[in-house]
């Protein structure tokens, strides 16, 4: 192993963040970033810098998060998923793995996301979804949801659907927001599209659209807040637990970079992970 020779390598990445206190890494409480340097250092010692894509909240999950890193071992893709899968914990899971070029940064060469929030209609619990869904007891009009939504599609300042976030630029752009039913309509899954996210921004939206759909919210609250600027005209941050990471689009890498399993440029398969 000669430290000085790199190799690039890029991670799909799916885990619970129900015990996480989020992705970004933190001294003192469990993240995912902890978890993944922690496995990944005991394969390869020499890896310094650990890069995600997204900083998921706490709370949040994610089926397709990514993360990069340079190492001193020349490991075949499957390698690194089963051995890092070893080291993991059970909420944490290397879906698949391939060679990157030594430039590449997860963070910059995506091309964008997409989020998916989902909403249990439920007036009492249920545990096999409670902590995958926000339930809501009260009556939703989904046509209402689905046409609000309509008004935060495209390239806006989304100042008033942000956190505590300290960012000067507010503009963003969503591409597309789907709303489709799950379960026989007892679920709501609101896909949430764009190039790029402010902190807290996707659960913002999902709060307004739901307090509008439950009447908490006059109808046209999405388009009051575009153009008011101010937090308090959106709705309310939904809470974490509901929303997941799904999918980030990528930009095509070089020919010939592309290691198994089998990871498409732009999309990738669960069907053809190895082993």
């Amino acid at each position: 192993m000669d430290p000085e020779v790199r190799h690039g390598v890029q991670l799909l990445v799916c885990y619970d963040g129900a015990a996480f206190h989020g992705f970004a890494p933190q001294k003192t409480v469990r993240t995912v970033h902890g978890a993944l340097t922690e496995a990944i250092r005991a394969l390869d010692p020499t890896v310094v810098d650990v890069r995600g894509t997204s900083r998921t909240d706490a709370g949040v999950h994610a089926e397709g998060q990514s993360v990069a890193f340079h190492s001193a071992l020349q490991i075949p893709a499957k390698g690194w998923v089963l051995g890092l899968n070893a080291k993991l914990p059970d909420d944490v899971s290397i879906r698949a793995a391939r060679a990157i070029g030594a430039d590449f940064n997860p963070r910059f060469e995506n091309l964008g996301k997409r989020y998916v929030y989902r909403v249990l209609l439920d007036a009492v619990r249920d545990p096999l979804r409670d902590r995958r869904a926000w339930r809501i007891g009260e009556p939703v009009d989904r046509n209402l949801l689905i046409s609000e939504a309509k008004a935060l599609v495209g390239t806006f300042d989304f100042a008033a659907f942000r956190g505590k976030d300290e960012r000067e630029n507010t503009v963003r752009t969503i591409l597309g927001i789907d709303v489709t039913e799950e379960d026989q309509g007892r679920v709501l899954a609101i896909r949430v599209t764009g190039t790029a996210f402010l902190f807290n921004m996707v659960r913002i939206v999902v709060g307004t659209l739901v307090d509008v759909a439950r009447g908490r919210k006059a109808p046209g609250a999405a388009a009051r807040a575009l153009a008011s600027l101010d937090r308090r005209d959106a709705g309310m941050t939904a809470p974490p637990h509901g929303l997941c990471l799904e999918e980030v689009f990528w930009k095509p890498l070089e020919t010939g970079m592309i290691a198994g399993p089998s990871w498409p440029d732009g999309h990738f398969e669960p069907s053809e992970v190895a082993p």
